[in-house]
């Protein structure tokens, strides 16, 4: 190995070893992951789908595809699945390319009231190549189902866009059929940030709701990184492939189409169930000693991993506070929150996750969230040593 590349592998390892990783969207995978991210399928080339390649040699890769494919439909108990995309933004490009034309109108949470960039947002090809239109949340931080159903009868979107990056509630699937089937409107729902604690069950999942369904494969799926897509219609099935392939990407990356397979088996453990919920938990442990301590969070609560703290009333900024707790250990993101008072660079937020420390520190960590908790007040209220 190039020792530059060792020397800096070696010092990330290091670097996660010996801090609180806090990222919403991060997780460890687990090391029969991450050795299937470096096995020989990485060498292999598989443009197309299983029994229908574009080269020869393929017949293992027909076979690892077909097990992560059934694994996913049995994970999550939906009929179709493509385990091909290289991460959620391009599942959610290959769902648009599929379903839409350019200029038609999709609704999807709005950017600064936790959506995601590809739900629409005007700086991504989503809110460029589309009529892109935003809901919001009330004043209490929580989805303003009223209002999605207002701007859906006055814009009469193609397709409605459910999930966020970074919203801390359960989301009501049903209310969103609801109001696409009065509007004629496909259901996508982006479950990118709650797949694994839907896999586990802790919380409510969108099949049965949404006419397709995207995620990443990692987050509290705990596996690489990477995307999927998942429907039950079987018309939809020739669209959605072929939007994916060859619509917007080439071959697979069939190393970590593997390692998704694994992830899924993984998932699919009884013992996943029980990871899952501690996150939860161990997310509203943090959130009661915050409201103890005097922190504001978005809603006054969690129903997932996410943990979202409020700043515009205090004197620091949310990358001022992520700065002073990476020094300390603790890794977090700025983050923006609903009609913010400072710019997207400072914000008056910081975004928190349970997912991976509750790989690392077990089911039964509530004591040391706490813990981290109350550091993590010290640096927002100012009162540290």
């Amino acid at each position: 190995m190039n020792e530059y590349i060792r020397q800096t592998l070696f010092k990330e390892t290091y670097r996660q070893d010996n801090t609180f990783e806090l990222i919403a969207s991060e997780n460890f995978a687990s090391h029969d992951v991450r050795t299937l991210c470096g096995s020989v399928f990485t060498n292999k080339y598989a443009e197309g789908y299983p029994g229908r390649r574009y080269y020869n040699g393929c017949e293992f890769m027909d076979e690892i595809e077909s097990f992560a494919i059934d694994s996913i439909k049995e994970l999550y108990g939906c009929k179709f699945a493509n385990v091909q995309p290289h991460s959620g933004a391009n599942a959610n490009t290959a769902v648009y390319q599929a379903f839409l034309k350019p200029g038609d109108g999709i609704l999807g949470m709005d950017l600064a009231s936790g959506g995601h960039l590809s739900h629409g947002a005007k700086v991504n090809q989503s809110g460029k190549i589309y009529n892109a239109v935003s809901y919001g949340v009330d004043e209490n931080g929580y989805i303003d189902y009223d209002q999605v159903r207002s701007l859906a009868r006055e814009y009469q979107p193609k397709m409605i866009v459910a999930g966020a990056s970074a919203y801390p509630r359960r989301i009501d699937w049903s209310a969103f059929r609801e109001i696409a089937n009065e509007v004629g409107a496909y259901l996508l729902v982006d479950m990118a940030h709650y797949s694994g604690l839907i896999a586990g069950g802790s919380y409510p999942s969108p099949v049965g709701y949404a006419d397709v369904i995207t995620s990443t494969t990692h987050k509290t799926l705990r596996g690489p990184r990477g995307g999927m897509i998942l429907w039950n219609d079987e018309d939809y099935s020739k669209r959605i492939n072929s939007a994916v392939f060859p619509g917007t990407q080439g071959g697979p990356l069939m190393n970590i189409v593997a390692a998704k397979a694994q992830c899924y088996r993984e998932a699919l453990d009884p013992s996943f169930s029980e990871y899952t919920d501690a996150v939860v938990r161990h997310a509203r442990t943090m959130c009661y000693e915050f409201h103890r301590l005097g922190v504001k969070t978005l809603t006054d609560g969690t129903d997932s991993h996410i943990v979202l703290i409020d700043l515009s009333d205090k004197q620091r900024s949310g990358r001022e506070v992520a700065d002073e707790l990476e020094k300390r250990g603790i890794t977090v993101n700025k983050n923006g929150v609903p009609n913010d008072p400072r710019s997207f660079i400072e914000t008056s937020g910081i975004r928190i996750g349970t997912a991976a420390e509750t790989t690392r520190l077990g089911n039964d960590a509530d004591d040391k969230f706490r813990e981290i908790a109350q550091t993590i007040a010290e640096v927002i209220n100012g009162t540290t040593t």
